[in-house]
């Protein structure tokens, strides 16, 4: 009883010293991280996977560790490597999900479809900042301050639409359906006015679209609904808060102009005729 009272101890003592140490070193390298990637201006992907595996290998070294030192684990241990084909074959099985999204955030790694702090948008309109790759999962921050996590087998089957990945610039498409009596180059006129004034606008032209006359904020008819005339305006922004801010502006500014001139914005309404 004695002996296992030292033993308890010597588990205590080195799974304590463990985790202090990957505390300690993984905030160490959090620090380095952010200071040294920001004024050499290099992707922090690379290190933030090299960080969060320090705390794996720590803990196998500590196991072993103490394995080598107990008597009785160290029989255990031999005990299981004789048994090794059976426990390897149930041991593969049951962490072969585990191994995956490993591999899943090795190949994450060499071939980023995104990086950290890249703005994306994966299935079911979920959308985000990438916050944390690790060897089990990527953590997103959704605009609502919620953390999306998602195993990395997952991700890497997703169809990811990155705004980071090259250029943060958007295309924004901005629809706006007005009555068939109303004027339609009076209500674009409206239109292209509010988005030009506007503080996020920006004029995406190539210099020779600017010599062709192009506008900077191109606006077309592109449908004659059954009750609208729908006008489609394409504006750029810098990135995705922007156009989200630029596009409720819009809408905003652009009922008030159309009320104060005339420009109608219909809805769906019925016409009931009774015969005598």
């Amino acid at each position: 009883m004695e002996k296992w009272g030292e033993y308890l101890v010597l588990i205590c003592t080195t799974l304590g010293v463990t985790w202090v140490l990957s505390y300690g070193i993984r905030r160490i390298l959090d620090a380095l991280i952010k200071r040294n990637s920001q004024s050499l201006k290099t992707d922090p992907t690379n290190f933030i996977f090299v960080k969060n595996s320090v705390s794996i290998v720590l803990y196998a070294v500590a196991i072993f560790w103490i394995f080598q030192k107990i008597p009785y684990f160290k029989s255990l241990g031999t005990a299981l490597f004789a048994g090794a084909g059976v426990i390897a074959a149930v041991i593969g099985f049951a962490s072969q999900k585990a191994f995956s999204n490993i591999i899943g955030g090795v190949f994450i790694l060499i071939f980023k479809p995104f990086r950290v702090d890249d703005n994306i948008e994966i299935s079911n309109n979920r959308r985000g900042i990438v916050e944390e790759i690790t060897l089990r999962h990527t953590v997103i921050k959704d605009f609502q301050s919620k953390r999306i996590v998602i195993p990395n087998s997952a991700i890497s089957d997703e169809t990811i639409i990155n705004s980071s990945i090259k250029d943060e610039k958007i295309r924004k498409h901005i629809e706006i359906g007005i009555s068939y009596d109303s004027n339609i180059d009076h209500a674009i006129a409206i239109l292209r006015d509010e988005i030009l004034i506007h503080k996020f606008c920006l004029d995406n032209r190539s210099q020779q679209e600017i010599n062709d006359g192009i506008d900077s904020v191109v606006i077309r008819v592109i449908t004659l609904g059954e009750y609208a005339i729908t006008l489609r305006a394409n504006v750029w922004t810098r990135n995705f808060d922007e156009a989200f801010v630029l596009q409720c502006d819009i809408y905003k500014s652009v009922k008030e102009r159309f009320d104060r001139e005339g420009i109608k914005i219909p809805f769906p309404s019925q016409h009931i005729y009774l015969d005598k």
